[in-house]
């Protein structure tokens, strides 16, 4: 079995982890939205967790995960409806250009 010599590629032939990134958000603007949108949760829950009263710690992780989960659930449906509504809208210009 021959060893695949060429599996690691030099830096200065593949994208940088900035220009990846930003290929990747130009392709989905949303997903960084969702992920931001996941941070600030989690970031507020953990600031909340010193007023959180009497309420066990388990089911204040539980809620902080849910709301977490929804901020990124959200992100993902809206990109979702974005793109079906584009798609509609050109194939409707589409044929309308066609008659």
């Amino acid at each position: 079995m021959s060893a695949n010599r060429r599996w690691w590629v030099s830096p200065e032939d593949e994208d940088s982890v900035r220009k990846k990134l930003l290929r990747k958000t130009r392709e989905s603007p949303l997903v960084p939205i969702g992920f931001g949108g996941c941070l600030v949760v989690a970031a507020y829950r953990i600031y909340q967790l010193r007023a959180r009263g009497s309420t066990k710690m388990s089911i204040h992780l539980i809620h902080t995960r849910v709301a977490a989960q929804a901020c990124v659930v959200g992100a993902i449906m809206l990109g979702t409806v974005y793109t079906m509504y584009s798609d509609y809208v050109k194939r409707m210009a589409q044929d309308a250009g066609e008659k």
